[in-house]
């Protein structure tokens, strides 16, 4: 909680903390004695030619009226604008009385709406007339003193509202300090939900992919009992290599989860020019792919994300090929120019029911391909198309 908050008048804390009691703080009691003291004088320094002379009854009940009204300053933050109207009206009749009503009319401005602080005014200016034509002397004209009640009345009026205008400037701040707060807490939140979207999509992509061949070629040794020793081997020796590769991928990831997120420098985002080894990888597991791509290297070397979302689809059109139809030829374009685009698409004829066991998968590929293309400014379409099952998107490539 800011420190200042605790400067705050207590009327004002409903509009900071709506919980808070309106109990009165070290603030709040060093004011209240502070205006008492200040009426105190005040009204002292009317009455003190009186003293001087000699006290009348008269006298005597004015200053029974000034300590009342002195100690009916307590009463400011319950009743401020009744408080307020009484004292100014009891100062056109006891002079002891006005060092009361000048500070009930300073907190009246702090404390009321702009209404009533009018009628405390308007009264204050009135009883100025009234008290300077009954107490009129030739030292004083009665222009003068009128002109001092009103200038007096302005004075403790302008001074409230402007210790009013700067409370609810600090109240505006500390609210939108709060709310500047949650913001921050509701976006780091949000980034945390992004981040973790993008590591489970990051792992996906890198691990669905080995973890199909792998299960490929493991699936071919369990329904091949009858398998040379040579099949066995070779089968052995690719589980083998792409397990040491899946290891390979996996602890890449494991190291940008470590590293500085600031720093990219881990990061090695596949590009167009790996899209061959991933065609070679899916023949040496057994499925027939044919990969219509132009030798352009300006097409091969696309970078960044456009490069690495491209990469991504067709290694996700591979992985679903071998787990939704194996065995079943797969055909796999990329092409494109700066200006109109890049497009890939990864075709296969549809499977066939009861075409074999499928490799279980989480359903999150295409999805996270999607926001991939989104975010890379392209989009991404999938499904039946006739009898294959099209994957395509289409993505920017500036000139």
């Amino acid at each position: 909680m800011p420190i200042f908050w605790q400067w705050l008048p207590g009327s004002l804390w409903a509009d900071v903390d709506p919980g808070r009691g309106r109990g009165r703080s070290v603030r709040d009691v060093v004011v209240d004695v502070t205006g008492i003291l200040i009426a105190v004088v005040v009204g002292l320094l009317g009455l003190l030619p009186s003293l001087f002379g000699g006290i009348s009854s008269a006298d005597v009940v004015d200053l029974v009226l000034g300590g009342v009204g002195c100690a009916a300053l307590l009463l400011r933050r319950r009743w401020p604008a009744a408080l307020a109207l009484v004292l100014v009206g009891l100062s056109a009749v006891s002079l002891t009385v006005g060092g009361a009503a000048g500070v009930a009319t300073f907190f009246a401005a702090v404390h009321c709406r702009p209404r009533v602080v009018v009628w405390v005014a308007g009264l204050g200016v009135v009883t100025s007339v009234v008290a300077t034509f009954t107490r009129q002397s030739a030292d004083v004209p009665l222009w003068a003193g009128t002109t001092i009640g009103v200038l007096a009345t302005a004075v403790l009026v302008g001074l409230g509202r402007l210790v009013r205008a700067r409370r609810q400037l600090l109240v505006s701040l500390a609210d939108r300090a709060r709310l500047v707060e949650e913001e921050h807490a509701g976006r780091l939140v949000e980034a945390r939900r992004l981040e973790r979207t993008r590591l489970a999509r990051e792992m996906h992509d890198v691990l669905a992919h080995r973890m199909s061949l792998l299960s490929v070629h493991a699936g071919a040794l369990e329904f091949n009992p009858a398998a040379s020793e040579a099949e066995i081997s070779r089968a052995a020796g690719i589980i083998r290599s792409g397990a040491h590769q899946m290891l390979i991928d996996l602890r890449e990831v494991i190291g940008l989860l470590r590293e500085d997120p600031a720093d990219d420098s881990g990061l090695r985002a596949p590009a167009l020019d790996r899209v061959p080894d991933l065609v070679a990888e899916a023949r040496q597991a057994g499925t027939a792919v044919r990969l219509e791509m132009p030798e352009t290297p300006a097409l091969a070397t696309i970078s960044g994300l456009v490069g690495s979302t491209a990469y991504r689809i067709v290694q996700e059109g591979l992985t679903n090929a071998r787990k939704h139809a194996p065995g079943r030829p797969v055909t796999v374009t990329v092409g494109g120019a700066a200006g109109p685009g890049v497009r890939v698409a990864v075709r296969q004829p549809l499977p066939s029911a009861g075409g074999g066991l499928p490799i279980p998968g989480a359903g999150t590929g295409l999805a996270g391909l999607t926001e991939r293309a989104a975010l890379a400014g392209g989009r991404l379409e999938h499904g039946p198309a006739g009898d294959e099952y099209l994957l395509r998107a289409w993505l920017p490539w500036e000139a």
